[in-house]
């Protein structure tokens, strides 16, 4: 495997930061996670468009520009022969002094890592998701906004650890309102009554990509709109469906909650055909990287 590190490819081996960059210290940085299909890179533009927002929110300057940055990306698929696969892009405060200043970093640490993801075993996506509800809140807007990619992901890991150490997939974590944010690491969606219903990014979700891509499946293929809604533990209760989205993910579908059988306890036709949708769109749509591939 081939890295990126700083404006050189290099081994796994290679791929050392200092443990004074402030990544490592403290969390500081951003990331993208974005998936490649059949040579080509999905949604390309806006996840730098999103990496530059959530740089600019924690005033970190970016190492490099739109058009280098896109460039290191497309030529990590290629020494990598990422055809099908997943690419993390993290770019950290860099090297700096003990302490909590940033602006002690003369220059940001840019990171480009590409390789094969399996978010969940197969299996789930036929079968679905069992839920539980974290007793860890989501971080509020008003302390650190979720609206940032950002290196400080210690909130969603603990309440993986719930959803781990209670013997299920997933966990949905909620606001300090009691309303639903998201999923440990994607955004979640219900149906009912053939109406389609997300939590808002004010209720603590990230704008995911994703969920972006299915609200504008839902409306070419359902003719409706998703609407943006807050949602309560009991609204997906008493969902006909219910399905997660993410990057990695894609798009799964949840069946359980609390115990509880969301709809029939499998998997809904109506996500089932969001699945299919997705699937179809990632294998025609995005940045080809292989040398002679045209767009």
């Amino acid at each position: 495997m081939k890295i990126f590190l700083d404006g050189k490819f290099v081994s796994e081996n290679e791929a050392k930061v200092s443990v004074f960059d402030h990544g490592l210290l403290y969390g500081d940085g951003v990331f993208e996670g974005i998936r490649t299909y059949d040579g080509r890179v999905f949604r390309l533009d806006e996840h730098l468009s999103r990496l530059e927002q959530s740089a600019n929110s924690i005033l970190l300057k970016l190492p490099v520009g739109r058009k280098e940055m896109r460039e290191a990306i497309l030529e990590t698929c290629r020494r990598n022969h990422l055809r099908n696969g997943y690419i993390r892009l993290v770019v950290t405060r860099g090297l700096g002094s003990l302490g909590l200043n940033p602006f002690q970093c003369p220059k940001a640490t840019l990171i480009i890592i590409g390789a094969k993801i399996s978010l969940y075993p197969a299996g789930v996506y036929r079968r679905g998701l069992d839920l539980i509800t974290a007793v860890t809140q989501r971080n509020s807007p008003r302390s650190l906004n979720p609206a940032m990619k950002s290196l400080n992901y210690l909130n969603n890991i603990l309440a993986k650890i719930e959803a781990v150490q209670a013997g299920k997939d997933e966990a949905v974590m909620l606001n300090a309102e009691g309303y639903v944010a998201e999923c440990t690491g994607d955004n979640l969606f219900v149906v009912k009554g053939g109406s389609f219903y997300t939590p808002p990014v004010s209720a603590g979700a990230l704008q995911g990509i994703t969920r972006e891509v299915v609200k504008e499946l839902v409306k070419e293929h359902f003719g409706r709109m998703v609407q943006e809604v807050n949602l309560t533990r009991h609204d997906l209760f008493s969902a006909d469906e219910c399905f997660l989205t993410g990057t990695a993910a894609e798009v799964v579908p949840a069946v359980s909650l609390d115990g509880r059988s969301i709809g029939g306890g499998k998997p809904g036709d109506t996500t089932r055909k969001l699945m299919k949708k997705f699937a179809l769109l990632t294998r025609r749509e995005g940045v080809p990287f292989e040398k002679g591939r045209k767009a």
